[in-house]
């Protein structure tokens, strides 16, 4: 492996998360914000099934209220909560939950960064890309997830660029929206780790 830690986002079909399963990634990820990907939190948790123990399930928020996520926690049972950095004070979560902080451009130079963020888009699942400068720049102080925008063709620039502790995808491996093709997620693993293995060498 090439030690690039790479989440693949928006799961609604079993064909997805087997193919995530069958690259070997990191971690997938399951929206319950609004987005065309939305999902319940049962609905999650039976596409979940197969990936438990083997890859990170995360369930992929944003401002969410303290009802919903309690009702993620309860039904689907995340090893992971994404949200945006300026939500979690407010919802007082589990001090056993993992969490992954987003943060989006612009950022303030001198902010207190968490030890990992996943670095977006301005809007979620709308192929934007983000800020890759910024991005570049938080990745000297944090372990940077570079989402926004990235898919087969430009994840291996992105990365020799941002130089991120991992990257995160949703619609740049979709044949339509919310609808993920295998042949996309093959692709784009295998560029992101090519990508990762010239940096290492």
């Amino acid at each position: 492996m090439s030690g690039m830690f790479i989440k693949i986002c928006g799961m609604t079909t079993p064909v997805a998360v087997d193919t995530a399963l069958s690259c070997e990634v990191d971690a997938i990820g399951f929206v319950f914000a609004a987005s065309v990907r939305r999902v319940t939190p049962q609905r999650a948790n039976e596409l979940a099934g197969p990936a438990r123990h083997k890859v990170a399930c995360v369930a992929v928020t944003r401002h969410p209220t303290r009802a919903e996520v309690e009702q993620i926690l309860r039904d689907f049972r995340p090893d992971i909560l994404q949200t945006d950095i300026e939500d979690i004070d407010a919802l007082d979560l589990p001090h056993s939950l993992s969490v992954l902080p987003v943060m989006r451009p612009p950022v303030e130079a001198a902010c207190a960064l968490p030890g990992r963020v996943l670095f977006e888009g301005p809007v979620s699942g709308s192929g934007q890309t983000t800020d890759w400068d910024t991005a570049a720049y938080l990745a000297q102080r944090s372990e940077v997830i570079l989402a926004g925008g990235l898919n087969p063709l430009n994840v291996g620039i992105a990365i020799r660029q941002v130089r991120p502790f991992g990257v995160d995808v949703s619609s740049g491996v979709e044949d339509l929206p919310g609808r993920k093709s295998a042949d996309k997620i093959e692709k784009f693993v295998a560029a992101a780790r090519m990508a990762a293995l010239e940096l290492n060498t």
